[in-house]
C-alpha cells in the first residue's frame, strides 16, 4: 500500500470518528480522537511558540471546541488534522493577542526598509547594521530564521510558508512578534 493510500485510509477513519461524535455523540470516538491529536497538538502549539503548560491548556481547549463543534465538522472540506489544528493555531493567535505587550503591526514595517545612508556615516552605518545583526541573535531561532528570510533573502510569506511546512497565519504572527521584540531592544523576554 502507497503511502498515499494509507494518508487517505486514515483519513477517512478519522471522519468516521469525527462523524461518529457528531451525529451520536459517541464518547469512545471522541476518546480515540482525543488520545491521537491531543500529544500532536501539543507539539505543534509548542512548535509555534506556545509554553509548555499553554500548549497543554490549548490542546485540551482545541479538542473541547471539537466534541462541541462536531456538527460543524465537514470532511469534503478538510481533513480532521487539519481542521483540529486550524482550531489550535486560532486559540494560538488569540491568546498572543491577549497578551498585554502584544501590539498589532503592520505586515512591512517601514524602519526595516529606511535608507540611512544619507543620514549616518559609514562608521555609524556600521554600528547601526552591527546592532540589528546583534539583536537578530538573540532572538529566538524560529524568529530570527524568519526575519532573515523575509528581510535578507526578500522572501515573501508565501515562499517563507511553504519553505518551512508552516501554516501562513503562523509565519505573519511570529515576524510581528519578532519585529516587536526587535523594536523594543530584545530584552531578553521568552
Amino acid at each position: 500500500m502507497s503511502s498515499s493510500e494509507t494518508q487517505a485510509r486514515n483519513a477517512d477513519y478519522w471522519a468516521a470518528q469525527m462523524e461518529a461524535v457528531s451525529r451520536r455523540r459517541d464518547r469512545d470516538s471522541f476518546l480515540r480522537i482525543y488520545d491521537h491529536y491531543a500529544p500532536r497538538v501539543r507539539l505543534y502549539l509548542k512548535g509555534i511558540g506556545s509554553p509548555e503548560a499553554v500548549a497543554e491548556e490549548l490542546a485540551q481547549e482545541a479538542l473541547l471546541r471539537l466534541w462541541q463543534r462536531a456538527t460543524q465538522y465537514d470532511a469534503a472540506r478538510s481533513s480532521l488534522s487539519t481542521w483540529l489544528f486550524r482550531i489550535a493555531r486560532n486559540l494560538h493567535i488569540d491568546r498572543v493577542r491577549r497578551e498585554p505587550c502584544w501590539v498589532p503591526m503592520d505586515d512591512e514595517p517601514g524602519w526595516l526598509d529606511r535608507d540611512d545612508a544619507d543620514e549616518f556615516s559609514s562608521a555609524e552605518s556600521h554600528a547601526a547594521h552591527a546592532d540589528l545583526q546583534n539583536r537578530i541573535e538573540r532572538l529566538p531561532a524560529v524568529q530570527a530564521r524568519l526575519i532573515r528570510m523575509s528581510y535578507f533573502e526578500a522572501k515573501s510569506h508565501q515562499e517563507i510558508a511553504d519553505q518551512l511546512g508552516m501554516p501562513l497565519g503562523t509565519v505573519k504572527s511570529s515576524l510581528r512578534r519578532a519585529f516587536m521584540r526587535l523594536q523594543l531592544g530584545v530584552r531578553g523576554q521568552p
